[in-house]
C-alpha cells in the first residue's frame, strides 16, 4: 500500500520558529508566489507528514486573495509525494472565503488516521489499565460517522475494556438505540461488552455530561467542551478529536495533570520539533 502524505497547513509565526519575513512574495518586482512544503518526518508505515507555512500576506504587506491563497495551496498539494490530503490550521481556513474553506476540509480517513495514532502512542496504556473508554458524540447528523471512527480507534483494546460510556445528545425525533442498533450488537457480540448510553444533561450553561466519571480513553467529538466528569487522580487521557478551541485550558482548570492530545497539537508539535531540530 503506498504511503500516504498529510500535509499540514499552519500560519506563520514566531512562535512556531519561522523567519521574520511574512510575505509569500519575496522580490518587489515579483510576481511569482508559492508555499514551501517540507517533510517533518514518517509516522509509521501508513503515513508522512509534511508541513507548508503559510504567511499572512501575499506581497507588500496585502493580505491573500481567498481565491489566490486557495490555488497556491494547490500548487502545494500537486508537488507532495504519495497520497496527499491536507489538514488546514483554523487561522488559515480563517484566510479562505466559505467558497473555497469547504476545499479544505480533510478527509475523514486522514483524521483517523491522526486519531489512531494518537490512541496508540498517548491513550493505550491507560485503556488498558483501567479497562475503561469514553465517547462524547457530537453533532447528531454525524453520529455514524463518529461512531464507525470510535470502532476503528477501540477494536485493538477491546478484549481489554470492560466499560464504555457512549454520552450523546436527546433529540426528539432520535431514537438513540435504534440508531446506534448495530454498533450495540457489535460490542456485544463480538466482546461481550454492553456500552452504557447517556443523555447530556441541558444546563443554562449549555450540554454537559452527567456525572459518570470517566477514566482511560475519553474520545471527544464535540464542538464545545462538555465538562466530564475526571477525578485528578483518574488514570486518563482526553483525545479531542475535532482540535476545538478552549478544551485544553477547560480541562486543565481542574485536572492538570490530565494529558490532553488533539490532532491539531500533534501537528503542531511537530512543527516545532522540526524547527528545534533546525536550531540546534
Amino acid at each position: 500500500m503506498e504511503q500516504q502524505t498529510i500535509i499540514y497547513f499552519y500560519p506563520v509565526s514566531e512562535k512556531n520558529g519561522l523567519p521574520g519575513n511574512l510575505n509569500a512574495v519575496k522580490g518587489f518586482w515579483s510576481r511569482s508566489v508559492s508555499l514551501d512544503v517540507r517533510t517533518l518526518g514518517d509516522v509509521g508505515d501508513e503515513f508522512s507528514v509534511a508541513g507548508c507555512a503559510v504567511p499572512p500576506y501575499y506581497r507588500r504587506n496585502r493580505p491573500w486573495k481567498p481565491q489566490t491563497l486557495s490555488e497556491t495551496m494547490e500548487k502545494a498539494v500537486r508537488c507532495a509525494d504519495g497520497l496527499a490530503d491536507v489538514i488546514v490550521h483554523p487561522q488559515v481556513v480563517s484566510m479562505l472565503a466559505a467558497a473555497y474553506s469547504e476545499r479544505w476540509q480533510p478527509r475523514s480517513s486522514t483524521v483517523q488516521l491522526l486519531l489512531k495514532q494518537l490512541m496508540e502512542q498517548y491513550a493505550s496504556d491507560a485503556v488498558i489499565d483501567c479497562g475503561e473508554a469514553v465517547v462524547m458524540l457530537g453533532e447528531p447528523a454525524d453520529v455514524q460517522r463518529q461512531m464507525d471512527m470510535t470502532r476503528e480507534l477501540l477494536q485493538p483494546y477491546l478484549t481489554r475494556i470492560n466499560k464504555l460510556i457512549i454520552f450523546y445528545e436527546d433529540i426528539a425525533q432520535i431514537d438513540i438505540w435504534a440508531a446506534l442498533e448495530d454498533y450495540l450488537n457489535d460490542y456485544y457480540y463480538g466482546y461481550g461488552l454492553v456500552p452504557q448510553l447517556e443523555a447530556y444533561a441541558d444546563t443554562e450553561n449549555g450540554k454537559r455530561c452527567r456525572k459518570h466519571r470517566c477514566r482511560g480513553a475519553i474520545i471527544d467529538y464535540c464542538a464545545q467542551y462538555r465538562y466530564p466528569k475526571i477525578m485528578p487522580d483518574d488514570r486518563a487521557v482526553y483525545v479531542d478529536a475535532v482540535s476545538a478551541g478552549d478544551k485544553a485550558r477547560l480541562l486543565g482548570r481542574k485536572t492538570p495533570n490530565i494529558p490532553y492530545v488533539s490532532p491539531l497539537k500533534y501537528l503542531d508539535t511537530m512543527v516545532k520539533n522540526s524547527y528545534d531540530r533546525l536550531v540546534n
